[in-house]
């Protein structure tokens, strides 16, 4: 048995990551190499190499023939017949080739296609390494800045950050470790070139993932996600076991996992609602912190009407149209909200056969409360105080207002 053969391709092989049998097949070649350097031509050559002993020999196939013309390809029949005493005119005889005999050009020619086969493979196994993780989340480190890219450490490869994909509001520095999310690998001739986005949607839905179990083993499964990164997301999450609250399992006891995600974007705010296959009940999710008093969904044209109450016609607004926008993206409608004087105005509730809202002695609307309690008692991290803070700087609205999920665009209603 070659025993330095086979030491020295295991230790290659781990060092660089390059299976064994690729390694063969690149000595292989490169023998292949030497006889065409050696003889002029390798189309009657064969090189074998044991996956065993990693013993290995080369063999020329010469024809015998009367009258040699080409002795790279044919042989006079007495040289055969020392060879073989039984060869014939036209047969072929197998001859066996020292490679120590080889001249020093064609060794080095042969140790260039050795080097240059193990590059490749490297490459190609590190493409391999990191076409796994595409549409993932990986742990890399700011390295420099390219004019407005940033160049983004991985480990084994560099990843390039586009400014389109940095959080705006972000400032990244030096040596900074950030996670980022792989939005596509390519392979070139100089290692395989790689994109990643720190604005992906994605990468909240993955965030969320490693850390919380309910959502990484599928109990618990984001229906969807809208994000203006930097600023807010909104998820809608939905649970296939009765026994599990699904917005709870986002959160965590005292909000410890949605915290994990909104450290890692910077502190990006994150709202996290109930799905429901009933779009009137999901709008009114997604509109959440703010109280609804009717949705009136149209599914075939994408549409829907909102009515909220005149002191919540801002906070459903948000700040910018932000809280609507979000919505809409989220649900897939265009979303119209009216408050309840513009609706009483324009006689909706008629339309829809709605009597006008009723409130209680202290002028508050009557509506099922919007937070929820678990088994042990433990109320939703973003209840309506918090969004109430958020959103305390918001002026209120005298407009009716439509966000469209197609193109994100807000807009009011002249009366």
């Amino acid at each position: 048995m070659n025993n330095e053969l086979r030491d020295a391709l295991e230790l290659l092989g781990k060092e660089r990551n390059i299976p064994k049998e690729a390694l063969l097949r690149a000595i292989e070649d490169s023998l292949l190499t030497a006889c065409k350097n050696h003889f002029g031509k390798a189309d009657n050559c064969i090189v074998n190499i044991d996956r065993e002993t990693y013993e290995y020999n080369i063999i020329q196939r010469k024809t015998v023939v009367e009258s040699v013309e080409d002795p790279a390809l044919e042989i006079s029949l007495p040289d055969a017949m020392m060879i073989d005493k039984n060869a014939k005119l036209g047969d072929t005889v197998d001859i066996h080739i020292d490679s120590q005999k080889f001249g020093r050009i064609a060794t080095q020619n042969a140790k260039g296609v050795i080097v240059q086969k193990i590059r490749e493979e490297e490459r190609n196994s590190l493409y391999r390494d990191f076409y796994e993780h595409e549409h993932g989340i990986m742990t890399g480190v700011v390295q420099r800045f390219l004019g407005k890219n940033i160049s983004v450490n991985l480990g084994k490869a560099d990843a390039i950050l586009a400014e389109s994909e940095q959080i705006k509001t972000e400032v990244l520095k030096p040596n900074q470790r950030i996670k980022v999310y792989v939005l596509e690998v390519k392979n070139n001739p100089r290692g395989p070139r790689i994109s990643v986005s720190r604005t992906h949607p994605d990468l909240v839905k993955k965030l969320f993932e490693q850390e919380a179990s309910e959502v990484r083993d599928g109990t618990v499964e984001i229906m969807a996600i809208a994000r203006e990164a930097g600023s807010r997301t909104k998820m809608a999450v939905l649970s296939h076991d009765e026994n599990v609250d699904p917005v709870g399992a986002c959160v965590g006891v005292n909000g410890t996992r949605v915290n994990s995600v909104v450290d890692e974007l910077g502190g990006e705010k994150i709202d996290i609602i109930n799905w429901d296959d009933n779009p009137a009940y999901l709008i009114e999710n997604a509109l959440s912190p703010a109280k609804v008093i009717v949705v009136v969904a149209d599914e075939d044209a994408r549409e829907a009407e909102v009515i909220v109450p005149d002191n919540q016609l801002s906070l459903a607004i948000g700040k910018e149209g932000q809280n609507a926008r979000l919505a809409a993206k989220l649900t897939g409608f265009k979303i119209d909200i009216k408050s309840e004087t513009q609706a009483e105005e324009l006689g909706l509730f008629d339309e829809i056969g709605m009597a006008a809202p009723e409130y209680d002695e202290e002028g508050n609307l009557i509506l099922p409360e919007a937070g929820y309690e678990d088994e042990e008692g433990y109320e939703e991290s973003y209840d309506d105080e918090a969004y109430d803070e958020d959103y305390a700087s918001e002026e209120p609205e005298d407009e009716a207002y439509e966000a469209d999920e197609m193109t994100g665009d807000t807009e009011q209603d002249e009366e």
